[in-house]
């Protein structure tokens, strides 16, 4: 009796133990903090909370507000309808704000929430938009159809049939057939607070600004007083598209119309141009390589009187991303990814000896995904910023403009998350093949026993140029992996950028070499560990972290127990169905009939290795990716289940290269955890 009562108490500790831990569905259960933006006086911060209903299938954003002098935090737009991309009037005194009930359409209200208005009325949705710093002039982004491809619309007496008819390339990008549909931008001016007439500054023109399918409001800029607007474009179409990276930044003057290219000697990406704060100079992002979207990515600056532009960083080794400028315009604020942790920089305008003059504000364990600055009557900064990590969502922090110091303001997730144990994030380097270090996170799970054996996963990164940073994920979760007791292994493999531009190189043309050691070695190095089951150990990973799973399934010599690859490349010859050949060309040196044949296609096709695989693998391959087509995950399915491999596909018709939906992303979880269970446990 006394048995049976300690079973059940014990029984009873254990199943409050994993009541602790992190689920699938308490991950729906958080909000989403972005896009924070500081008022004019910096005593309030306004900014976007996406909820989820998993029953619905649906999430809502709304606005909330921050208060510095009350330390406060309060809904200002919370209806059943989507409010976002809040943005302050240049007095502070009302907030503007996207409103899709019906039609996405601008909105304003008082800083406290109240006075709502509609102040557009365009036929077509309103996708970004932005203001002149004097209020009196707003651009707005909308598509236009200007193309036919369906045959309802080709042949009228037809209006059922579905047929789509393409005569090049660019038929479709990522998770959209191309349907004629061009993004545009438009300008007007304010009429007592109401959007006046709008020009299309591309009109008649095929192209999209900005560029599909991840172009924002970064990719377009106006100008303090209003005459002046820069935006992003790629100014070609159909084969010449598809088989480049040529993106420029077009200077369009509102008084004239007249439209100027201004980077037009750089033939590889031109992005995310900025204004300053007195309209004298543009910056923006500059690849420095054609077609390869992975190259060094440069800050360069445009002074609009001289026409001269130069590299900024052409001696930091780093990438530059989200471009801003202070609000005295003596620095210029961006982000880049170092050591893994993506931070905040700054380029100091009056350095002119360039010694110092890029200076590493931030130095946290953390990634800052975006920021916003104001200034102050003393003549400095004031910066907030998101902030997320492996351990905590993204929540929005005061960052000070001298030491780079952070201090967190907002808690959205705080209480909900402090009834979970979370699992310990370790920092290692280990050494490569060819004696370098690679730094590798481990990710340990709640309530870590050392004296206990786990089963450990290797993850493998996708990009194939993206990092393993400080990143909290809502499907890819450590945490969530580690509350199933997972031991992860998180490698910075060759491929990644910050750790200098040849680190990044070092994967190109190479898929199947350095970069596959690096992952082995990691593994390897780890599962030395006392508390590592090695007869229990899995590989799993998304896009080039799919192709390095189907590479290991052929190359892992019985290191592995079990697989799990999504959206992964299988074969580099088929990969040609992508829409993008520009990466398909650089990557692989080329179309696969090119003589000599590119080494590629033999050496680095997973394909090739089929005849090795002997381990359960379970693949996921969604109907809406167009960017690995879904066809690569059968491919994939087929040859194992040819070779009588245990094998399981996963797909889901309306997802593309992600899976975003909620329930789909559930049920994602679920057949996750259970494959890894069946095999690893």
């Amino acid at each position: 009796m006394k048995k049976s009562i300690l079973f059940l108490f014990a029984l009873s500790l254990l199943n409050n133990v994993k009541a602790d831990w992190l689920t699938p569905e308490s991950l729906w259960k958080l909000g989403r903090v972005s896009d924070a933006r500081i008022s004019p006086d910096g005593n309030s911060v306004v900014y976007n909370i996406r909820n989820f209903d998993v029953q619905k299938n649906k999430g809502n954003s709304d606005l909330w507000i921050y208060d510095f002098k009350t330390k406060s935090t309060i809904a200002i737009a919370n209806d059943s309808v989507n409010e976002t991309m809040p943005r302050w009037s240049t007095d502070g005194k009302r907030i503007y704000y996207l409103n899709d009930g019906g039609s996405s359409q601008i909105w304003s209200m008082n800083a406290d929430g109240s006075n709502k208005k509609q102040i557009s009325k365009t036929t077509s949705d309103i996708s970004n938009y932005g203001f002149s710093s004097d209020g009196k002039t707003v651009w707005m982004t909308m598509d236009v159809q200007l193309d036919n491809f369906y045959g309802k619309d080709k042949y009228p007496d037809l209006p059922k049939t579905t047929g789509k008819v393409y005569d090049d390339l660019m038929m479709r990008q990522w998770d959209s057939w191309t349907n004629g549909s061009y993004s545009h931008v438009f300008v007007a001016q304010m009429n007592d607070g109401i959007v006046g007439n709008a020009v299309d500054l591309l009109k008649d023109e095929h192209y999209d600004s900005p560029l599909k399918p991840n172009g924002g409001d970064e990719e377009i800029s106006i100008s303090p007083d209003g005459k002046l607007i820069a935006y992003t474009c790629k100014k070609l179409s159909k084969r010449d598209y598809a088989l480049t990276t040529n993106s420029d930044i077009f200077l369009y003057n509102v008084e004239t119309g007249a439209t100027t290219n201004i980077s037009s000697e750089n033939t590889a990406y031109d992005k995310a141009p900025s204004f300053s704060r007195d309209g004298k100079s543009i910056a923006w992002i500059s690849w420095d390589e054609p077609i390869n979207e992975a190259s060094k990515q440069r800050l360069m600056i445009y002074e609009l009187a001289s026409k001269t532009k130069s590299d900024i960083t052409s001696d930091f080794s780093f990438n530059v991303e989200a471009i801003q400028w202070s609000a005295s315009g003596n620095r210029v604020y961006f982000i880049s990814d170092i050591a893994a942790t993506d931070q905040i920089f700054y380029y100091d305008v009056n350095d002119k000896s360039k010694v110092n003059s890029i200076v590493q504000l931030t130095k946290d364990i953390a990634d800052y995904s975006g920021y916003s600055i104001t200034a102050l009557p003393n003549g400095k900064d004031k910066i907030v910023a998101c902030r997320m990590s492996i351990t905590e969502p993204t929540e929005i922090f005061s960052v000070d403009e001298q030491s780079g110091m952070s201090e967190q303001i907002t808690f959205t997730n705080k209480e909900y998350l402090s009834k979970f144990t979370l699992g310990k994030v370790e920092k290692r380097m280990i050494k490569a093949t060819d004696g370098k270090d690679i730094l590798t996170w481990v990710i340990y799970p709640p309530n870590f026993d050392p004296k206990k054996k786990y089963p450990t996963l290797l993850y493998c990164q996708g990009g194939p140029q993206s990092t393993v940073s400080q990143f909290f994920s809502y499907r890819w979760n450590f945490q969530l992996m580690a509350a199933n007791q997972y031991i992860i292994v998180a490698p910075c493999r060759r491929g990644m950028p910050g750790f200098g531009q040849e680190w990044n190189d070092q994967i190109s043309k190479n898929w199947g070499g350095q970069c596959m050691n690096d992952l082995l070695s990691s593994i390897d190095s780890v599962s030395k560990e006392p508390f590592v089951n090695r007869d229990k150990m899995g590989a799993v990973g998304a896009s080039f972290g799919g192709y390095s799973v189907f590479w290991l399934e052929g190359n892992h010599k019985h290191r592995f127990k079990a697989f799990i690859s999504h959206g992964g490349v299988f074969n580099l010859e088929s990969m040609i169905a992508t829409e993008e050949l520009f990466f398909h060309n650089y990557e692989f040196d080329g179309a696969y009939w090119r003589t000599p044949r590119p080494i590629s296609y033999e050496k680095f096709s997973p394909h090739r290795y089929v005849q090795n695989w002997d381990t359960p693998i379970l693949i996921i391959s969604n109907e809406k990716d167009y960017r690995v087509p879904y066809t690569q995950g059968l491919e994939a399915y087929s040859a194992a289940r040819m070779k009588n491999v245990p094998a399981r596909f996963l797909s889901f018709s309306d997802e593309g290269h992600w899976v975003l939906k909620p329930q789909n992303s559930i049920m994602w979880q679920r057949e996750f955890f259970n494959w890894l269970d069946k095999y690893l446990k």
